[in-house]
């Protein structure tokens, strides 16, 4: 039963929750940690850590893709990204860390923007994208690469010809239909359908969004939209996801999708609001498979933006929703940060890691036994 208030006479609106405002609930059963799997598959492939990459620039770098995937997860590399477009993004990043720094210094949150406005409105260079997904795939990895709604139908052929593994169709919403003024609407089902690669959409947020974008015929939906500390949408758009409860509505409708196709499981990847570890324990235990971690890789010593983060919508040339912000020092080996030995007791390193230990003290061996775990609601 849907929970709903009056905000008003003659409106109503959905109470919905945030990952900090559920617990999880402990069992009667423990086991050893050592006897708990976090490993997932989405199509024919198969990862150690139930985690990608959010596809931004400051920390999906080719460097780091290849290194998640050596830890057992997926980096997600954005085809519209600086290394699609300059054959050297190492001097555009400079030119966006030496500019970010000094507004750190000056106490401004959005100054870089104009900056990030003038970079990514170079154009991609097909070549320079064919070449580094070509290294990708030198590597030995699963490559996934991620583009936009708006420029799918450009942009795809050009990446699945250079060898991806699979695709991620990601923006801030995306629906099963994207209208383009003046073009050809981008019709995802018949889209997808025409792929010989997995595809991965989204974002979405509720039980009616994630059901239009599982029956396109995705391998993956995700939900949310990578929220965070230098995101705006809300401030901006006034599009807010509580994301406890936008991914029980989409594990909702993955159920209500099984059903309907028979048997036809559709992955959903958490994107938004991941802070520490224990968000993302909360995430899986509410139904998500995966989680696409952004702000939280910043901490990682590989990671391109050394502590400063900013997602692709904070380029964006006329409604930038975003900011290029510091997060903190980038001193931590990813593979700490993911796998341990955790080096502070604040829930930043060691993700992976606590994820096992949670699913090991309230009795779980796998994550999809996980998400049956009882949650409860504080206040």
């Amino acid at each position: 039963m849907v929970d709903s208030v009056e905000i008003g006479m003659g409106r109503t609106a959905r109470k919905s929750y945030g990952l900090g405002d559920v617990s999880i609930v402990p069992s009667r059963r423990t086991r050893s940690s050592s006897k708990v799997s976090t490993s997932w598959q989405i199509d024919a492939y198969r990862f150690a850590l139930p985690m990608l990459t959010h596809p931004s620039d400051a920390i999906s770098s080719p460097r780091v893709i290849n290194e998640v995937g050596r830890l057992g997860g997926l980096g997600v590399l954005n085809a519209e990204g600086l290394w699609a477009r300059y054959a050297d993004p190492e001097a555009a990043l400079a030119r966006i860390l030496e500019k970010s720094s000094d507004d750190e210094a000056e106490g401004l949150l959005a100054g870089s923007v104009d900056l990030l406005q003038e970079l990514y409105a170079a154009p991609v260079d097909p070549d320079l994208l064919k070449q580094v997904i070509v290294d990708l795939k030198a590597a030995g990895n699963t490559v996934a690469v991620r583009v936009s709604p708006q420029n799918a139908a450009s942009l795809t052929p050009v990446v699945v010809a250079a060898g991806i593994d699979m695709l991620v169709i990601q923006g801030t919403i995306v629906s099963a239909e994207h209208v383009e003024k003046g073009g050809e609407p981008l019709n995802l089902k018949s889209f997808i359908a025409d792929q010989d690669v997995p595809v991965i959409v989204g974002g979405c947020s509720n039980y009616q969004s994630a059901t239009h974008l599982m029956r396109t015929g995705a391998a993956g939906v995700i939900v949310g939209y990578g929220a965070g500390s230098t995101t705006t949408t809300n401030e901006v758009l006034g599009i807010d996801v509580p994301m406890a409860t936008a991914i029980a509505d989409a594990a909702a409708a993955r159920r209500s999708y099984l059903d309907e196709t028979g048997g036809r499981y559709v992955h959903v990847i958490a994107d938004g609001d991941l802070q520490t570890s224990a968000d993302v324990v909360k995430a899986i235990a509410c139904g998500a498979d995966a989680v696409m971690l952004g702000e939280q890789l910043t901490a990682a010593e590989e990671v391109p933006g050394q502590g400063f983060y900013w997602v692709s919508a904070a380029s964006h040339p006329q409604l930038p929703r975003g900011h290029v912000s510091y997060c903190g020092g980038a001193d931590v080996p990813l593979e700490t940060l993911l796998l341990g030995p955790a080096s502070t007791t604040l829930g930043d390193t060691n993700i992976f890691g606590a994820l096992r230990r949670a699913m090991a003290k309230t009795g779980y061996s796998d994550l999809k036994e996980f998400q049956k775990v009882e949650l409860s609601v504080q206040g």
